[in-house]
């Protein structure tokens, strides 16, 4: 699986191919580079890319409208998008990146001078 590929499985969202690439250089990752679920850095610049095409989403104004179709309502899309990406940038926060968890040390100090 390619950086690309686990982008659109992440989002979900129907979008050109080119638009997904431009959010991906956008967050240093190459397109069609294999995917490493092993790099906390690539998981969290994916993270970071779909975050970056919620939040285009978000910008639209027509997503702010209820819709009703026949008998249905389909409303609350633009708080149940906010929702997403307040969950998004909860977990983007709380990742590291591979240098971070490289330099972490395994021990702490309880007391100190």
């Amino acid at each position: 699986m390619n950086n690309l590929q686990r982008l659109e499985m992440e989002t979900k969202i129907k979008l050109s191919q080119d638009e997904f690439i431009i959010y991906l250089q956008e967050n240093d990752l190459l397109p069609f580079t294999e995917y490493n679920p092993q790099s906390a850095t690539n998981k969290k610049n994916i993270y970071c890319a779909a975050l970056s095409i919620l939040e285009s989403i978000a910008n639209n104004p027509a997503t702010m409208k209820s819709y009703k179709m026949d008998d249905m309502t389909v409303s609350d899309f633009h708080e149940n998008l906010m929702n997403r990406i307040d969950q998004l940038e909860r977990k983007i926060r709380t990742l590291k990146t591979d240098e971070q968890l490289q330099n972490e040390s395994s021990f702490f100090v309880l007391f100190g001078d």
